[in-house]
């Protein structure tokens, strides 16, 4: 099954406010200052308050797909990836956000807004070190799981 891009509402209760990054943030592998979580029926999903940020977010994820391409044999920019391909993408970039900016918390619009401030744009992020972080991201294994 394929995930349809985050950023387009693909359903009549959903608004165009959907965070970029919902899918870690769901996973818990990073948090946001601006994310709210809302239910709809049983899903839940994440939207932005903010729609600098959240323009800032699309251009991260973005770079992170472009630079990413080859290390994780993603399909085109604006085609539909896999629900893992999109997880590891974005967990690993955050991971490696994180790690090339030394922060210890996981704040995906702190971490956006500190790289613009340290580096000036996010075209100029260590981006081998983080590609090297995206295709390192492992989904933490499930606890209490039998094996046969």
């Amino acid at each position: 099954m394929s995930d349809h891009d985050p950023t387009a509402p693909s359903a009549c209760c959903e608004s165009g406010s959907i965070c970029v990054f919902a899918k870690a943030l769901l996973a818990r592998a990073a948090t946001c200052e601006l994310a709210a979580r809302r239910s709809i029926g049983e899903r839940e999903i994440v939207e932005c308050r903010s729609v600098v940020a959240r323009t800032n977010c699309g251009t991260l994820a973005a770079l992170m797909h472009e630079r990413a391409r080859f290390a994780l044999h993603l399909s085109s920019p604006g085609r539909p990836m896999i629900h893992a391909q999109a997880l590891r993408l974005h967990c690993g970039g955050l991971v490696g956000l994180q790690r090339a900016l030394g922060d210890a918390r996981a704040d995906v619009h702190a971490m956006v807004v500190a790289t613009q401030e340290r580096y000036g744009s996010l075209t100029q992020l260590p981006w081998e070190a983080i590609v090297r972080d995206i295709a390192a991201w492992q989904p933490h294994r499930r606890r209490g799981t039998l094996k046969p």
